[in-house]
């Protein structure tokens, strides 16, 4: 039996190759004669970085940057083996697990330090970017980031402005070099605006320290930026699915690095060539923490059981928790899905018997699996 071994991390748990370790580990017990083949993915999210560094047999860079309150920080970012393409994942620099729960108001953080991850990476000559852009703790529309490649941005009076959420709404005057020539593809997986009811300050900001004082005067500064951006350029970018996304970063990169927005699993799929792992594989294994309703929606799974269904091979999925129903399951495109968990169990003790449950898991389903392909 030729199985594809094909998951995400397991959050704050396992990163996606130790996943597959431990998978594999189960099917071996119980199916000692079957192939396995080892592919660990991502969708755009965290852990993407390190998967396609990987796969393209290239290196970490370890950077020193400012992270979402102008401290210093120890950032990575992958560098392709060929060093023509670098893998950055702004939740490096400029995410929401760098800071405290009372630090967190999107007020007055930035996406500086990312901005310094992408310069750092074009020191080193490369002609291609991927940036993922999930996880931010930030609101400047990609402010922070353009001052970091040399953008200034001023208020009416000629002050330079701090690159944060609440200054979006104060600038009347911007300089910089708009010819950015690297190719840079933004992964992401919502179709946000950059702001109104569905807009990044609205939907997001609350669940980064906003509260509704602060997602009102945010909501109105990335309103009033996207007219600055608008006059500046003549083109209107703030109703582009994706504006909103990691705070109007994705606004940003649109009109500061001339970027192309991509869905994050096309994106990782299509660089790892995944289409070409499944030939002559009979059954793919996949999965993540959790399956819920939002795993249909963006997830690496629903990727998967997309490709999967057009060569009519069977997913299945190991889990953390199962949180729908097995019609949900069936419509995600799985033959069936399977917990991890064998009893209840705290978070964290959930979280520290990982790979013990995965093999665990694993080697239950595949004994009953190797009566039917021995």
């Amino acid at each position: 039996m030729n199985i594809l071994l094909a998951t995400d991390s397991f959050k704050d748990a396992l990163d996606a190759q130790s996943v597959c370790r431990a998978i594999a580990r189960g099917i071996l017990r119980a199916m000692p004669e079957a192939a396995i083949r080892s592919f660990p993915l991502a969708d755009g999210g965290e852990g993407t970085a390190q998967i396609l560094t990987e796969h393209s047999a290239g290196r970490s860079i370890e950077c020193v940057v400012n992270d979402p309150l102008f401290r210093p920080v120890r950032a990575t970012y992958g560098l392709s083996g060929d060093g023509k393409t670098a893998f950055i994942e702004m939740a490096q620099a400029s995410g929401l697990q760098l800071l405290k729960p009372e630090e967190r108001n999107p007020l007055h953080t930035t996406t500086y330090g990312t901005g310094e991850l992408i310069a750092d990476a074009l020191r080193r000559g490369v002609s291609h970017i991927m940036l993922g852009i999930g996880g931010s703790a930030t609101n400047d529309g990609g402010m922070g980031m353009a001052a970091a490649l040399g953008w200034q941005f001023f208020d009416p009076a000629g002050k330079l402005l701090e690159p944060v959420g609440r200054n979006l709404g104060k600038v009347h005057r911007m300089l910089g070099n708009p010819e950015f020539t690297v190719r840079v593809e933004v992964m992401c997986d919502v179709n946000n605006p950059l702001y109104g009811p569905e807009g990044a300050a609205q939907v997001y900001a609350p669940q980064k320290g906003a509260d509704a004082v602060a997602v009102a005067e945010l909501d109105a500064g990335l309103a009033h930026f996207s007219d600055v951006l608008k006059a500046f350029s003549g083109t209107d970018i703030a109703g582009i699915p994706g504006a909103g996304a990691a705070g109007g970063l994705g606004a940003g990169a649109l009109f500061f690095l001339n970027a192309r927005m991509r869905s994050g699993i096309d994106a990782v799929m299509e660089y790892t060539g995944f289409e070409a792992a499944l030939s002559g594989i009979d059954l793919i294994v996949t999965g993540e923490g959790k399956i819920d309703r939002q795993t249909s929606k963006g997830k690496l799974i629903s990727g998967i059981t997309r490709r999967a269904a057009e060569r009519n091979l069977p997913v299945i999925a190991f889990c953390g928790a199962v949180e729908v129903a097995d019609s949900e399951i069936r419509d995600m495109g799985l033959l069936a899905a399977f917990s991890i968990q064998t009893k209840p169990l705290q978070l964290a003790e959930a979280i520290a018997q990982t790979a013990a449950g995965l093999e665990q898991t694993a080697t239950q389903v595949f004994r009953v699996m190797a009566i039917y392909f021995p």
